[in-house]
């Protein structure tokens, strides 16, 4: 019998994420979280999902960003400090990185991705798009684009200085115009519908990838065949800046939730624990002449945290308050309850000590500023859609229901199945 030809070898495709640790827009800008999760790990996440991509490497002169990165599943390539200054081009962390990788594991990188983890929202798609560009279109270069219609200006004199109808008679020289706007993209004194004109397109900044022999001969990321990979351009944001991160966090329960894994399972969850006021109430207090308080819960909420114990979760509630009606509801739910507590943070960290509990795998639902702490410690911080907004951009997840209103019930479900 004659042998099978054998398959031919899966390419080696490696995605190099380089993320230095000083940032002066944004302090610590890479390990910011948004979407309740470090935009180190974010883009980790996507690229090990990707299809094409063999290994993922983390670039970096930072021992947290470091931690981070492998706690996300990247292999990390300490960078020196010659290629870490904020002269340092990405082609030469990627050029290290590709280095020290095919040092480590003795064979060659067929194509090297460039993957930006200040794209928030760069999704597995787009950086499978680029790698297959090159590794089964023969592109020798792509890059992640969005299509563009807008007009670009630029300030600055026009390029003419004036118009001479005869250069022997200087009456008839116009004067120099002022200093004004110069259209970039298209003659100002005709604005064509945009049907008319010619597709633009941006580039994002997000994704690229090269043919790793043709990237070290060439020393730069466009060459080449370079193939543009065409992005959703809702999608398309860097974050430079302290705005365009309160942007990030404030899209992301938008954009996340559509996301396969947005939403946590029971697989990923050992605890769940609960703030109370806003979160298992609509957050207003009824008060009476004796200056007794009464507060609306949600007969739902009850329902999903008994299914919760019947799964064999850990429960706690977890609250500021030092309020009579938060030791009722927990002896009704029969749920432990920490309330009085003024730095949440340390007394979840100590409880989840106590009963032996990751807080990676811990889900916290909060709705308010107070409940952020908590949020960084947890891998699963969840707000309510009444939360505060900043509650709602740090979040991983954001409920569709308010606070008291169920929102512990459709949590509840998003763990145990939707027939709950």
């Amino acid at each position: 019998m004659p042998t099978p030809p054998s398959r031919p070898a899966a390419p080696t495709v490696v995605a190099v994420i380089p993320a230095r640790g000083g940032s002066k827009g944004v302090p610590a800008k890479n390990l910011a979280a948004v979407g309740g999760v470090p935009l180190i790990a974010r883009a980790v996440r996507e690229c090990r999902a990707a299809r094409l991509v063999t290994d993922v490497v983390v670039s970096t002169d930072d021992a947290g960003i470091a931690a981070a990165a492998r706690g996300a599943g990247a292999v990390v390539v300490r960078r020196p400090g010659a290629i870490a200054g904020d002269t340092a081009t990405s082609e030469a962390a990627v050029l290290h990185a590709m280095d020290a990788y095919e040092a480590e594991h003795g064979k060659s990188v067929d194509a090297v991705l460039l993957v930006q983890c200040t794209s928030p929202f760069l999704v597995r798609e787009d950086i499978d798009g680029v790698a297959a560009a090159v590794v089964e279109a023969g592109a020798d270069s792509a890059l992640t684009v969005a299509p563009f219609h807008g007009f670009v200006w630029r300030e600055g004199a026009d390029a003419a200085v004036g118009t001479a109808t005869d250069a022997a008679d200087p009456s008839t020289v116009a004067a120099a115009p002022a200093p004004g706007g110069t259209g970039v993209n298209h003659d100002k004194s005709f604005r064509p519908r945009r049907q008319d004109r010619p597709q633009d397109f941006l580039e994002t900044g997000a994704a690229y990838a090269m043919d790793a022999a043709g990237f070290r001969a060439a020393g730069h990321r466009f060459f080449g065949r370079t193939e543009l990979v065409r992005t959703d351009p809702a999608r398309v944001l860097e974050v430079d800046d302290p705005h365009d991160l309160a942007r990030a966090r404030a899209l992301a329960p938008l954009l996340d939730t559509a996301r396969p894994g947005a939403l946590p399972t029971r697989d990923d969850i050992d605890a769940v624990v609960l703030d109370f006021d806003g979160t298992q109430t609509d957050d207003r207090v009824l008060v009476d002449s004796d200056g007794r308080e009464i507060v609306a819960v949600h007969r739902g909420d009850g329902l999903g945290i008994a299914a919760l114990r019947k799964a064999e979760l850990k429960l706690l509630i977890l609250s500021t308050e030092v309020n009579p009606v938060v030791a009722a509801r927990a002896n009704k739910l029969r749920l432990p309850v920490l309330h009085g507590i003024d730095r949440k943070d340390l007394a979840l960290k100590q409880w989840c000590e106590e009963q032996g509990i990751a807080p990676e795998r811990v889900l916290y639902v909060g709705n308010d500023v107070n409940d952020l702490p908590c949020f960084g410690l947890v891998g699963w911080p969840v707000a309510v859609a009444s939360a505060h907004d900043v509650v709602r951009g740090a979040a991983r997840a954001v409920t569709s229901t308010p606070g008291g209103s169920g929102a512990i019930r459709e949590i509840a479900s998003w763990l145990l199945g939707p027939t709950l």
